[in-house]
């Protein structure tokens, strides 16, 4: 998920992140980001069963792709990858930040009178350059299990929140633009081109046009 505040986290801030489930795995290869349009976006992502070194390296990836596009969190297949995994490093209302990493994540929102809406810009890494208001429950949690096969438990409000439900989206085949009407996805998509020189096909990889 992209910043709209443009201030992403970063891994050498002094105010270390909660990290409930360990630290962010290290040492990966910044990848391009794969694009809305892109069939692998569009559909439910296949279920983490291999808790290997191929998924530690994978996971170490999407974090060097997060930081380097200055998101706040990544699935797999924002760089083409068909796993239901995700990477985040998000703050919460407080301004806390949590990390972690889930694989077959389950989400869990308030209902009835605890379900408040909260309608706020939300941007996606792989439709760069754009935000649009996007309703979404100010509080989330998700259950899932962690590299190891462990289980893990991220909850929160704020832009947490928001990055949890859109984190999972994702592993659903789901983006946020499935989400909006079509005036807001007009008015995405027409910020999206008009900044498209900005993002070039291998962009994180590939700096940014002058």
């Amino acid at each position: 998920m992209a910043d709209s505040s443009l201030e992403s986290p970063a891994p050498h801030e002094t105010t270390a992140p909660l990290a409930p489930h360990g630290a962010l795995p290290e040492g990966g290869t910044v990848r391009p980001m794969t694009r809305w349009g892109t069939p692998v976006m569009h559909r439910p992502k296949k279920k983490v069963e291999a808790f290997d070194s191929t998924l530690a390296d994978l996971a170490a990836d999407m974090v060097a792709t997060m930081y380097a596009a200055e998101g706040v969190g990544l699935a797999a297949d924002q760089i083409g990858e068909d796993l239901a995994i995700y990477v985040f490093d998000c703050p919460d209302a407080s301004g806390r930040r949590t990390v972690g990493v889930v694989c077959n994540p389950v989400l869990t929102l308030p209902e009835g009178d605890d379900r408040r809406l909260d309608v706020d810009l939300e941007g996606c890494l792989s439709f760069p350059g754009a935000f649009v208001e996007c309703g979404r429950p100010d509080w989330a949690a998700v259950d899932g299990v962690g590299l190891s096969g462990e289980p893990v438990h991220f909850e929160g409000d704020g832009l947490l929140a928001r990055c949890l439900q859109h984190e999972t989206d994702h592993t659903n085949g789901t983006v946020f633009g499935d989400r909006i009407s079509t005036k807001a996805r007009k008015k995405l998509t027409k910020e999206h081109d008009r900044v498209a020189q900005d993002f070039p096909s291998e962009w994180p990889v590939e700096a940014p046009a002058d």
